[in-house]
């Protein structure tokens, strides 16, 4: 039995990774445990090593998009169930294209649902105003996605507002874009605060968490996760 750990940061890349070295090693499905952000604890901890990478593993690119999508839904099986269908695309080739593989089905479901909460985390999200001296400008903003789109969806913003720094606070991973370098932190719990609580209110929870001065000063906190 194999225990992956996936972190809350890089999560897509370290599936892809952990699947290539399983399914090269021919490891079935029902021997591979899925731990995303060590919810499992201690418990289910293995020294268990994945097997190298010996050969090329091939996947339509229709499952790579897909994969590359539902790693970021919030059902606790997302994992196993794109392992399985990989597993299961060695010997039915022609499975991507069936539409009444239930398997399959709810993959789709579930690519469609982060996609609307990446759209609607790009539409409803509302930066405040921190106004810090520099010559940069900086804004923040907090905001709940019903999955774990923060990571995928920050890129867009840091190519939409280059020319300013801010940060976006969720309860499970905070982005921060300071002169140009995007990172991620842990998350930040859900302010106590009313939505239309008066700017300066908001300012002073975002400036306690976002400390953008020390942060251009080079004095990073040390469980930054940088991309």
């Amino acid at each position: 039995m194999y225990t992956v750990p996936l972190p809350r940061v890089g999560t897509d890349a370290a599936w892809r990774d952990a699947a290539k070295r399983l399914i090269g090693a021919g490891i079935s499905p029902t021997d591979v445990l899925w731990d995303f952000g060590a919810e499992m604890g201690e418990l289910f901890a293995t020294a268990t090593p994945l097997p190298p990478v010996t050969r090329r593993i091939k996947a339509p690119q229709s499952f790579v998009s897909l994969a590359n999508t539902v790693v970021w839904h919030k059902e606790p099986k997302r994992f196993a169930r794109l392992y399985a269908m990989l597993w299961r695309l060695r010997h039915e080739s022609g499975l991507m294209h069936d539409r009444t593989d239930p398997e399959l089905a709810k993959l789709r479901q579930m690519e469609k649902s982060v996609q609307r909460c990446k759209h609607k985390m790009k539409a409803c999200l509302r930066f405040r105003d921190l106004r810090q001296g520099g010559t940069r400008r900086s804004f923040a903003a907090w905001f709940e996605p019903t999955h774990h789109t923060i990571e995928p969806t920050a890129p867009y913003f840091a190519r939409r507002f280059a020319d300013m720094d801010w940060m976006i606070a969720t309860p499970d991973v905070t982005a921060q874009f300071v002169d140009g370098n995007l990172s991620f932190y842990p998350g930040q719990p859900k302010p106590d605060l009313p939505e239309d609580a008066a700017e300066a209110l908001w300012r002073t929870y975002f400036c306690d968490i976002f400390k953008p001065v020390q942060l251009k000063l080079g004095a990073m906190p040390p469980e930054t996760l940088k991309q």
